[in-house]
């Protein structure tokens, strides 16, 4: 399967890529790590002597656009390995095996393997959330704590796919530079702005829209776990949730949380661009919980 639709789709965003890296302002090493599943691409930033911290970022991302208001002060506290989920619009290159029997788990452990990482923290947004969550259900051992953001424990693979059609239909079908702001203004809150006013930011997201082919990521699929296996994460884990987010904040998704015990705080005013709508506040969140220190409950 072609990730991107055209050649010239896969050059426009691999530029844009890099342009992005370099408005992060911080000192970073790319790597490539070859796994059973092909490469993965990583973003490194951080000394190695502050606790290690995954950053996983959502389908239709990479890590460049994903974390871009977040390296700076999350890069002064940890070991940051930032992931381009294998199969995604990163530079990672899944291989055959990946498209007939991946196992996120397994693959996650190689990368850690190959880091010499015993234990490490992880932080995602949307299906990062969830795949943080998997991974912290599945290899209790190494996992410290996981910071899950714009997203929520997973119901039912029909609620999945009714929420996320909601969400990106019909804008994300026809990709034209109206329908990708029109878009960007549906899934956000009230400062959409962040997006808006960068426009290297814009022409990315854009060109994902246009060029990715998302099927590629298909072959991550969605485990849904009961609650034996949810309490596993109860005294590890931190949601953060936007208010205006029609992806994860509604009442199903929000008993799920409260029947199974979890940790999760309201930002309001946001939506699902959370660490970018509000990275200031995010940062903080994010560095509190991992050190120890909670803050406040919003609401």
């Amino acid at each position: 399967m072609q990730r991107y639709k055209s050649s010239e789709g896969q050059h426009l965003i691999y530029d844009s890529y890099d342009r992005l890296l370099v408005k992060w302002g911080v000192i970073y090493e790319e790597r490539d790590i070859v796994t059973s599943y092909g490469s993965t691409h990583l973003i490194i930033s951080g000394s190695p002597t502050n606790p290690p911290m995954l950053l996983l970022h959502g389908t239709g991302d990479n890590s460049a656009m994903m974390w871009i208001y977040n390296i700076q002060e999350l890069s002064e506290h940890f070991y940051i390995i930032a992931v381009d989920a294998i199969g995604g619009s990163g530079k990672s290159e899944p291989n055959d095996h990946y498209y007939k029997q991946f196992d996120q788990s397994n693959w996650i452990d190689e990368l850690l393997d190959s880091l010499r990482i015993d234990t490490t923290n992880i932080v995602g947004v949307s299906y990062g959330a969830y795949l943080a969550y998997h991974y912290a259900i599945m290899r209790p051992s190494r996992v410290n704590k996981i910071v899950c953001m714009a997203g929520s424990i997973a119901g039912s693979q029909i609620e999945l796919m009714s929420k996320m059609m909601r969400a990106f239909l019909p804008e994300a079908i026809f990709p034209t530079e109206k329908n990708v702001k029109k878009l960007l203004k549906k899934l956000s809150g009230p400062n959409y702005s962040v997006f808006e006013n960068d426009t290297e930011l814009m022409n990315h997201w854009y060109y994902l829209l246009k060029y990715f082919n998302n099927k590629s990521m298909m072959h991550h699929k969605i485990t849904i776990f009961d609650h034996d296996h949810i309490k596993l994460i109860r005294d590890k884990s931190l949601f953060l949730i936007g208010d205006k987010d029609i992806l994860s904040y509604y009442s199903k998704s929000m008993n799920r949380l409260h029947e199974h015990q979890l940790a999760y705080k309201i930002i309001t005013d946001t939506g699902h661009a959370i660490n970018h709508e509000q990275s200031e506040l995010v940062n903080k969140e994010v560095i509190n919980y991992i050190t120890g220190t909670l803050m406040e409950q919003i609401s």
